[in-house]
Formats: C-alpha cells, structure tokens, sequence
C-alpha cells in the first residue's frame, strides 16, 4: 500500500466517525503526495459536505471531475454542494452531465428531481414577488403559478408512473417464482414416486411431451427429471434476485416522491 493509500485509509476511519476536520487534514495529506488520484478529492469533498463547507465542497468536486470525468460520484459530490449553495441551474446541469453517464443511477436521478423541484420553487416565490410588486399596474393572474404547479405535478405523475409499472414486473416475477417453485414440486414429487418402482420392473413408464406421451425408460425419465429440478432451481434463484432489485428499485422511487413532495414546502 501506498503511503497515499495509508493516508486515505486513515481519512477514511476518520469519516465514518464523523471526525470530519480530522478526516480533511488525512485527504489533504493523501493528495499532497498523489495530485493525480480523484477518489481523495472526492473524499475530502464529502467532508467538506459533512463540515456545510459547501464552497469547499464544490471545488474538490471539480477537481475530482477534471481528474476522471467518468467517476459518477465526483458529479454527485459537485451537485449536491450546488445545490446547498442556491447554484441550481449549475447542480441540474451537473447533474445532466452525470445522468449520460449513467442514465439509471438513483442517487442522480433522485437530487436531479430535488433540484427541479427547489428551481420551480423559486421560480414560484419569484412569480409572486413581481406579481405583487406590480399588482397596482397590471391585473393578476395565476398562469405562472399554474405552470409551476403543472411542472411539479408532471414529475411526480411521472414518477408515480414508473413506480406503477415496477409493481407491475414485481408482481409478474412473484407469480413466476411461484409458478417455478410448483413445478420443481412436482418434479420432485414425480422423482420420488418414480424411485418407487423397482429397478428391473416390466411397468411401462411415458414422459408427458406436450399433450402427447412417450414411452421411455427409467433412467431417461429421471435424468429429464434432474435436468428440470436443476432449470427450475436456477429460474426460482434468477427471479428471487431480480425480486429483490425490484424491491429496492420501488423502495427508492417511493423516496424519490416523498422528497419531491416534501421539497417545495420546505423552502
């Protein structure tokens, strides 16, 4: 390891104890010794961040970002500092910048949609200073307000959207495990009363093809047997995995509208 290495593992023990001022004085020292290397800016951006340093914050991020522009947190870093700085028009296009990196990226795609929401927010209490500040000269009207209103309902419609349609594949993929867990049952069923019969026994034995049957022997049918159990082993260990991203994937775009929601009343 390097002593650069050392430095960043040190900064690191130092983060996760929320040691930030500690943390940055490791970073520092890991980066004096290797300018080139992104990760330590990233890190001592994320102290930075974890201090409010917010100013600090967005330069390092910077920097981790000139270093190697395809590092997906170095963005996130950056808009989330501008973001906290009031910077929004900059954070969405970092954040832009991020997402054609990697389009499906929750932690972008969900301050992607804080950030829209915050600008539509200001746009909001803009809209209703000018309008009041001329009220005597001109007559009111709610357009803007409306359009802002629309704005922030078209992305939770959208949102809420997409959550509709990952229950959907989710409930799709719970119907096929318990389909692929049926018929492994049944193989396994099948197997053991197969493995009844004696060995050497005259007793015509046919494998169902379809709506049809063919003679076959014993040995034949329990090695279609085995191979099935094992297909259906996989197929059930296949979608219980893609259950769980599913899950995952419905749990953060639930987030995702709760702090759309959230954010315009905040400010």
């Amino acid at each position: 390891m390097s002593a650069a290495d050392e430095k960043k593992g040190l900064g690191n023990t130092a983060f996760a104890a929320k040691n930030y001022d500690e943390a940055i004085k490791y970073y520092t020292e890991a980066i004096v010794l290797d300018k080139k290397n992104h990760v330590y800016f990233s890190n001592r951006s994320a102290s930075y961040a974890g201090k409010k340093k917010w100013e600090s914050a967005a330069i390092d991020a910077k920097e981790c970002i000139k270093l190697n522009p395809s590092f997906i947190k170095g963005y996130y870093r950056l808009a989330t500092a501008q973001v906290e700085l009031g910077e929004l028009d900059g954070a969405i296009a970092t954040l832009k910048q991020g997402l054609n990196l990697d389009a499906d990226n929750d932690q972008l795609s969900r301050l992607f949609r804080i950030a829209k929401a915050k600008k539509a927010s200001v746009s909001k209490k803009s809209s209703s200073l000018s309008s009041s500040s001329s009220s005597s000269l001109l007559p009111s009207s709610g357009n803007q307000q409306g359009n802002v209103d629309s704005s922030l309902a078209k992305e939770i419609y959208d949102l809420q959207d997409q959550l509709r349609s990952t229950a959907r594949e989710y409930n799709i993929v719970n119907a096929n495990i318990s389909k692929a867990e049926k018929e492994k049952k049944m193989n396994d069923i099948t197997k053991m009363e197969l493995e009844k019969l004696p060995k050497r026994s005259e007793c015509k034995v046919y494998r169902g093809i379809g709506k049809m049957f063919m003679l076959s022997s014993q040995n034949d049918i329990n090695d279609y047997l085995d191979q099935s159990i094992q297909d259906d082993e996989k197929k059930v260990k296949d979608l219980t995995q893609k259950r769980e991203y599913l899950e995952r994937r419905m749990k953060s775009q639930q987030q995702n509208i709760i702090e759309l929601t959230k954010t315009p009343s905040a400010e």
